[in-house]
């Protein structure tokens, strides 16, 4: 179980930022990891959808063999998680609930925010993870969907005027309420840190879910006796589902580093029976 690979998977570019953090912690495991590029967004699709989407890449990395699974999308971490747990008995790790409990510290006067997409949003997941994570504290939660993220990041216009003129917008009630801390609750987002920043001002914590989740994923090999023990840095296998020179583009930029393997796949058709 030592050497196979983690694997990881998002319906774009945003999961490199979980991808990032995991190598930065555990640099000796190799990693796969799927980008539905072709189906991107999610966070605009129903539940049905989301679910299917999830059940089909999960599929997909199974199928090559992994030890642990991470969920590296948001919208697929609240709405189809629990179908994931049920379908594949490989380990699994969302980013939900280290995003919520790294919130719940970073908070000083209980008031967070939590930006996201729709269906993240509607699916409630954060805002009751959050109250878990600091109970029997009393926090108060002020979600905002904002759908225009997740395009802005995947067309690489992440500090752009118009990337900074539609943060503007969306941020504005989340300044008015005051939060002490904002939780970006889709691993696009942290990609727009910069603008978000500067949006909200120097006295607001930005939280990212990603540093969170490779933390927990190290414990959990940890525990397991799963830790990769190889000498020297582990390999990184890329697979998207459309769009591979656009991806290689923003995926570089975002490691700071060249991808190795790079492969444009069809997830559709994999399903639960392929994965065994």
């Amino acid at each position: 179980m030592q050497s196979l690979p983690i694997g990881i998977f998002d319906s774009g570019v945003g999961g490199l930022t979980v991808l990032r953090a995991l190598r930065e912690r555990l640099p000796r495991e190799e990693v796969i990891y799927l980008g539905d590029t072709a189906r991107v967004p999610y966070g605009t699709k129903s539940r049905a959808t989301v679910e299917r989407y999830a059940v089909e890449d999960a599929a997909f990395l199974v199928n090559k063999g992994i030890k642990l699974l991470l969920v590296a999308c948001n919208t697929a971490s609240a709405l189809a998680r629990e179908r994931l747990r049920r379908e594949f008995a490989v380990p699994l790790l969302s980013v939900i609930g280290p995003g919520a409990r790294a919130a719940a510290r970073a908070t000083r006067r209980g008031r967070v925010g939590v930006i996201a997409t729709e269906a993240t949003i509607q699916s409630g997941a954060y805002p009751a993870g959050i109250r878990e994570a600091c109970a029997p504290r009393e926090v108060e939660i002020f979600a905002r969907a904002c759908p225009l993220f997740v395009p802005l990041v995947e067309e690489g216009e992440t500090d752009s005027e118009v990337a900074r003129l539609v943060a503007a917008q969306y941020l504005a009630p989340l300044r008015a309420a005051e939060v002490d801390t904002l939780l970006l609750g889709c691993t696009h987002y942290p990609l727009l840190k910069g603008v978000i920043g500067k949006e909200m001002g120097g006295g607001v914590s930005l939280v990212d879910s990603a540093a969170a989740t490779a933390a927990e994923a190290e414990a959990l090999l940890e525990a397991r006796g799963w830790l990769n023990a190889q000498a020297g840095r582990g390999g990184a296998r890329f697979y998207v589902s459309d769009a591979a020179p656009r991806f290689h583009r923003i995926a570089e930029r975002i490691l700071g580093e060249p991808l190795g393997h790079l492969e444009a796949v069809e997830v559709w058709g994999h399903d639960r029976l392929q994965a065994g």
